[in-house]
């Protein structure tokens, strides 16, 4: 999960759910959010100011305190935990990149994502250059 602090700011992409089948919208991201039922504490509505006014928007938080949250961590090191982190749902290299592109396609470049982004990108390059030089002393 990418988090801002507290205070922070972002400029981001609001979505509008469909009338239609809203209820069955939310059922479906929560299910893609939450992991386990204690998780659902990190749901909040709040609102945000859109180019069309205020609106209430669903977003999901990290406790500041909690287990899993490590900060003032240097970019660096922050990368070298990305670059080999997986889950259930996937890497967080992936997540982390499909967020700078995705935010990219919409207009927004954040600039410490796209470094963070480069980071792990060179940590990649890395762990397969020591993966193919560990190959080769096999063979």
């Amino acid at each position: 999960m990418l988090a801002l602090k507290r205070g922070g700011y972002c400029k981001a992409v609001a979505f509008r759910l469909d009338d239609g089948d809203r209820l069955g919208q939310i059922r479906r991201m929560l299910r893609r959010e939450i992991g386990i039922l204690e998780d659902a504490a990190t749901i909040r509505w709040v609102r945000v100011q859109t180019d069309q006014g205020p609106v209430r928007a669903l977003v999901f938080w990290a406790d500041p305190k909690g287990s899993y949250v490590t900060s003032k961590l240097p970019l660096e090191a922050v990368a070298g935990i990305l670059a080999r982190a997986c889950g259930a749902r996937g890497s967080c290299a992936e997540y982390l990149y499909l967020t700078v592109k995705h935010l990219e396609a919409w207009g927004i470049r954040d600039l410490n994502l796209w470094r963070l982004q480069k980071l792990v990108a060179g940590e990649l390059k890395a762990i397969t250059r020591w993966k193919a030089w560990q190959a080769e002393l096999r063979s």
